[in-house]
């Protein structure tokens, strides 16, 4: 999520300095080569994920909540969440904007108001003042609100710093995922740029800066050693550059309208005085901007999404740490309640299409029929004839969010590595706006859900969602070579290594909708049988290490190449340590 909290006072002053200095920004500065800021290598990022199904057997399908609005005295809640199909869950749960009678909710002894707010900062502000509220008086209303996990760093950089004079207690802490993207959020682009990923360099991709769906072109873009302008105001031939939006939908209405602006070259890494005007190649966004694309403008599908990139972008919801001890027993119930939710959603067609009509509600926007389609997600063809998948989310069961955050049979913190992954990022590329982000063990409270899942085995009877990889990858998304050093003329794995490992470790579980390709390579050395077979073991190699980690046996394509596929000229030392290498391809 973008962070850019607003100040206020000093106006005038500031006013009056940036008078000062504009005759001589525009007469001057802007006209004198200098320094531009480095388009970023991405490097290879990571993130992890589950197709639907839930209750089995002799499930049963609970009797809907009412349409009237219940007044049980129970604990009250504001919860801010954003238009997103993840939280078909919590509308479910509420039975309205408002808790109804006989929902979930309801019978939880809790009364929530469900309100959109699309704008980051209005959220930090009404957390700020509630956390203020909540220290001079206990009985105010808790706010709570949800969001695109990979934004959370950005999210609570902010959000912290902002409660910092409020004291520990106060600080905002996530305690649990309801749903996931499942496609919705995508980066679309033409067609070429599928076919080549070399062919996104010198172009552009309009999205909300730093939010969730720009994090969708950071990992494509890092996966394949794509170079990406974290300057919005520059032009840079060897880079992805990117083309500031206000939001999501702002985003796809500057594709759809031919929006158009100056940028500044960037030669040499120092940015001149030469101009050039670009327009929008591509997008970054979700439900519904990727439909009003297809719709109304048409030409580009889809690069990346939520589908393939899986554990990316589960729907996290945060709170005041102090409103949330003082609350335990409401907030473990409110657990509970999601999670029967998650799986009434999952498994009957008739709680589905009542989270979608809720959600039609809620975001005051479209019909129960229009989100319930895209909840689903599906394929169409565009105006222009290509077809695109649209939409596209999940409801978690109490599975499912133990999956998420690293208490399920696997062990893997899901989580964690989007979180550190992502808030690594954008550091690296932001470094004035967000220098360092909240440790995850700091932010993160796994307490309440720990509580339920050893309290309520019989949540557990949920199947969680599974992925389901193909026998042979047919369809390559992203490839990079890692060097990853071997004892001389063997497969054993030398220490150094191990990072690079957790590096390739860290991308297959965030890119859990994608099988992994481990392709062992060597340079021509010796015999041509004897590195066939050395290339088969590293690369087996290199595949017990990912699976004594957590990845599943099914998901890991291990070949190898000996050395028939060079990349560099075997004739020098260079280019056989060049051809020396592991491939790893995340695919279909």
């Amino acid at each position: 999520m973008a962070v850019k909290v607003k100040t206020s006072g000093k106006i005038v002053m500031i006013v009056l300095v940036l008078a000062g200095l504009f005759c001589a920004k525009v007469f001057w500065w802007d006209n004198r080569p200098k320094e531009a800021k480095a388009s970023t290598d991405i490097g290879h990022l990571a993130l992890p994920d589950a197709p639907e199904a839930s209750l089995k057997g002799n499930a049963t399908l609970l009797t809907l909540p009412t349409n009237e609005e219940s007044v049980n005295g129970g604990t009250k809640i504001h919860w801010e969440v954003m238009a997103w199909n993840s939280q078909f869950p919590l509308m479910y749960a509420n039975g309205g904007a408002f808790t109804t009678k006989g929902s979930l909710l309801d019978k939880a002894n809790l009364q929530v108001e469900i309100q959109r707010q699309d704008d980051c900062n209005k959220s930090i502000a009404d957390i700020v003042k509630f956390a203020q509220d909540y220290k001079n008086n206990p009985n105010t209303t808790g706010v709570f609100a949800s969001y695109m996990g990979d934004g959370m760093p950005a999210f609570f950089a902010g959000l912290v710093k902002e409660l910092e004079p409020l004291g520990p207690e106060f600080q905002p802490i996530a305690f649990y995922a309801m749903g996931k993207s499942n496609g919705e959020d995508k980066l679309m682009g033409p067609v070429e740029w599928k076919k080549n990923p070399q062919s996104a360099l010198g172009k552009t991709c309009a999205c909300y800066l730093r939010d969730g769906d720009m994090n969708i072109l950071l990992k494509w873009a890092g996966d394949n050693n794509l170079k990406v302008n974290p300057d919005e105001t520059t032009y840079d031939k060897d880079a992805i550059n990117l083309i500031a939006a206000n939001d999501f939908l702002d985003a796809c209405n500057k594709y759809i309208t031919d929006y158009k602006e100056a940028r500044k070259v960037v030669k040499d890494g120092k940015k001149t005085s030469e101009e050039v005007t670009v327009g929008v190649d591509a997008v970054a966004t979700w439900t519904p901007g990727d439909v009003n694309i297809a719709k109304q403008k048409g030409g580009l599908v889809s690069i990346a999404s939520t589908k393939e990139y899986s554990s990316q972008m589960p729907n996290i919801t945060i709170t005041i740490k102090k409103f949330a001890y003082d609350h335990r027993t409401d907030i473990e119930n409110l657990i509970i309640s999601l999670a029967q939710a998650g799986d009434q959603v999952r498994s009957f067609n008739e709680a589905k299409k009542f989270a979608a009509d809720v959600s039609a509600k809620v975001y005051n926007e479209q019909t129960g029929d229009y989100w319930l389609t895209y909840y689903n997600g599906q394929t169409e063809k565009d105006v222009q004839g290509l077809t695109i998948p649209l939409g596209g989310s999940m409801a978690f069961n109490l599975q499912d969010a133990a999956n998420t955050f690293g208490m399920g049979k696997d062990g893997v913190d899901r989580y964690k590595i989007v979180y550190t992954t992502f808030g690594d990022i954008l550091s690296k590329m932001y470094p004035e706006l967000m220098a360092t982000y909240p440790p995850y063990q700091k932010v993160v409270d796994k307490s309440f859900l720990q509580s339920v899942l050893a309290n309520h085995p019989e949540l557990m009877e949920g199947e969680a969602i599974k992925m389901n990889y193909s026998a042979e990858m047919t369809n390559t998304v992203s490839s990079k070579s890692y060097q990853i050093q071997f004892e001389t003329g063997s497969s054993v794995i030398l220490p150094e290594s191990y990072a690079a490992l957790d590096e390739i470790l860290k991308s297959s579980v965030v890119a859990e909708g994608l099988k992994v390709g481990v392709y062992g390579h060597t340079d021509n050395s010796g015999n041509a049988d004897a590195n066939q077979k050395l290339s088969e073991d590293r690369a087996n190699a290199v595949k017990s290490y990912l699976i004594s980690k957590g990845l599943k046996t099914n998901r890991i394509e291990a070949k190898g190449m000996g050395q028939s596929q060079p990349v560099a000229d075997n004739k020098t030392a260079a280019g056989k340590a060049q051809n020396r290498r592991v491939q790893i391809v995340l695919g279909e």
